[in-house]
């Protein structure tokens, strides 16, 4: 009887508000189906000089929304709303581990300080002048009902880049410089948003003085440095677990749903201890490309590299087909009630603080970063100044997911206001999106003349670690034995002052060779398993 009583019937299944209920699979159908389009079309407009892939999903999400809306006449549909869950838990993390996993590591950290300062201290800059902007602007339109809470989140939300457009224009291998620093600062971008937005929820702003800017500053700086290690603790463990069991003896699918599975639980703790799951993640796939996927088989490693860009590609597409579907839904434009005016002049106001908070940081930190340069070839050019700018204008989901947490449940600032500042935040995706988009790839093409040799290359002072060893040796380092050379002391400091990066990279090298690969494995360092095409060939051999 038990058994009988525990069996649904089928108009209870129907009814139900499980997953298996029709609106779901309706919703699941039309996205998937929307995914293949988007896959195909974008194949198809690959060459075209105005469209992407982004792009693409986008129009697609739009017109696909228009169509649940004519079919539905109007009333709102749960296939149109945005859910901040899907994205920060399910869709965000495998987009930003693979940007990890396949970033070349050698260009990213040869311009990480770089990076750093535009992701990190440019955020900071276009926070603040963001914030400043909407609260002097915003009550002139009438907006009164934010808080000082609301104008800094604001500032935090706004300050979230998405750089795919231009990343699919820009190509790794013509102009390493511009991909490398492009792409890491996006990066670091978004993590730098989400770790300024959570600092600014957490902390108790009723009264600002010295000592809550330096609480702000300590909190975005425990939380950065967090996130890093804990990505870094998660990458080392999974290639040492691989390494010390050799798993792949046995079957080359656990190594595979180790290395996946590890790198999501690293994102899921960091958000559950209140870190950045970006940064964690981000993180955790360089360590895991360096260490982990070398220990792994080479079957394995084929099927990681293409399995982590497959599922990295449909999450991005998913993003973008929701986004667009999203701005059609109805009930955030009903809860507004601003007129056609406000709307467009809370919504120029937001662009016009995104490009001057851009502009502000970008040509400033670029021209300090030049003065400190000696040589001529490794400046920053005007050209690529005005590239890496254009790359920060588009605004994505994030942005929009982080709008959804700040005002769709606020019980501080009006349902009214609350909606506008939604629908303006869409208004901007939208708009950046397509609009700067479509023009990223004629614009990067004029601006860099492709069809030339470029006069600035990325390559540094020293043209090699082996010019770098050569020095090393010259000015008297342990291994040359010499003694009327300069102690080694002096000379490497000599060194890493004239050429910082270079030196910490030579530094670390020697630091990885020696401790840590024979601890962790990777290249030079992978377990001989019988089976595998490495040792097939070592059998023959």
């Amino acid at each position: 009887m038990g058994f009988l009583d525990a069996i649904p019937n089928k108009h209870s299944l129907q009814d139900s508000s499980s997953f298996l209920n029709t609106t779901t699979v309706i919703a699941l159908c039309l996205f998937f189906a929307l995914l293949c389009a988007c896959i195909v079309i974008g194949h198809l407009l690959e060459e075209h000089r105005w469209a992407n892939e982004s792009i693409t999903a986008l129009l697609l999400g739009l017109c696909a929304g228009v169509v649940v809306l004519l079919v539905s006449k109007g009333r709102s549909s749960k296939i149109l709303a945005f859910n901040e869950d899907l994205f920060f838990l399910y869709l965000l993390p495998p987009i930003i581990f693979n940007a990890g996993f396949q970033v070349k590591k050698k260009q990213f950290f040869k311009n990480f300080s770089i990076i750093l300062m535009f992701g990190v201290f440019g955020t900071i800059i276009s926070f603040c002048l963001i914030s400043a902007g909407a609260f002097l602007l915003f009550k002139k339109i009438g907006i009164t009902t934010l808080n000082i809470e609301d104008y800094l989140a604001v500032g935090a939300i706004l300050s979230a880049t998405d750089s795919v457009c231009t990343l699919q224009v820009l190509n790794q291998e013509e102009t390493p410089f511009l991909y490398s620093v492009v792409f890491g600062e996006g990066v670091v971008n978004d993590a730098t948003s989400i770790v300024i937005y959570n600092a600014v929820q957490s902390l108790d702003l009723s009264n600002i003085d010295a000592l809550t800017a330096l609480k702000l500053l300590g909190t975005f700086l425990y939380l950065f440095f967090t996130s890093t290690i804990l990505g870094v603790v998660a990458g080392l463990l999974s290639a040492y677990i691989i390494k010390t069991l050799y798993f792949g003896r046995h079957s080359t699918d656990r190594e595979v749903a180790l290395m996946m599975i590890m790198a999501y639980l690293s994102y899921m703790l960091a958000e559950l201890l209140s870190l950045s799951g970006i940064l964690t993640v981000f993180f955790c796939g360089i360590v895991m490309s360096h260490y982990t996927w070398h220990n792994v088989t080479e079957s394995s490693r084929i099927t990681t590299k293409h399995a982590f860009a497959t599922i990295s590609f449909i999450a991005e597409t998913f993003i973008f087909l929701y986004v667009g579907m999203d701005a059609l839904d109805i009930d955030k434009w009903r809860s507004s009630k601003a007129s056609a005016g406000t709307s467009v002049s809370v919504s120029s106001a937001f662009l016009a603080l995104v490009l001057i908070g851009r502009a502000a940081f970008v040509f400033s930190l670029s021209n300090i970063l030049n003065f400190f340069k000696s040589a001529e070839s490794t400046k920053v050019e005007f050209r690529q100044q005005f590239i890496i700018w254009w790359a920060g204008l588009m605004r994505g989901a994030v942005t929009i997911a982080l709008s959804y947490s700040e005002f769709s449940d606020s019980e501080t600032t009006s349902t009214q206001d609350s909606a506008l500042m939604i629908t303006s935040t869409i208004i901007v995706v939208l708009f950046s999106t397509v609009v700067f988009g479509s023009i990223t790839k004629p614009l990067i093409g004029a601006v860099l003349l492709r069809h030339a040799k470029p006069t600035v290359s990325d390559a540094t002072d020293i043209a090699s670690l082996e010019d770098l060893r050569l020095l090393f040796l010259e000015n008297g380092d342990p291994s040359d034995g010499g003694n009327n050379q300069p102690s080694p002391k002096a000379s490497n400091l000599r060194l890493l002052m004239r050429y910082p990066t270079s030196t910490a990279h030579y530094f670390w090298r020697k630091f990885d060779d020696k401790y840590m690969r024979p601890m962790f494995g990777g290249r030079g360092f992978v377990p001989y398993v019988p089976g595998s095409p490495t040792g097939a060939q070592d059998e023959t051999s």
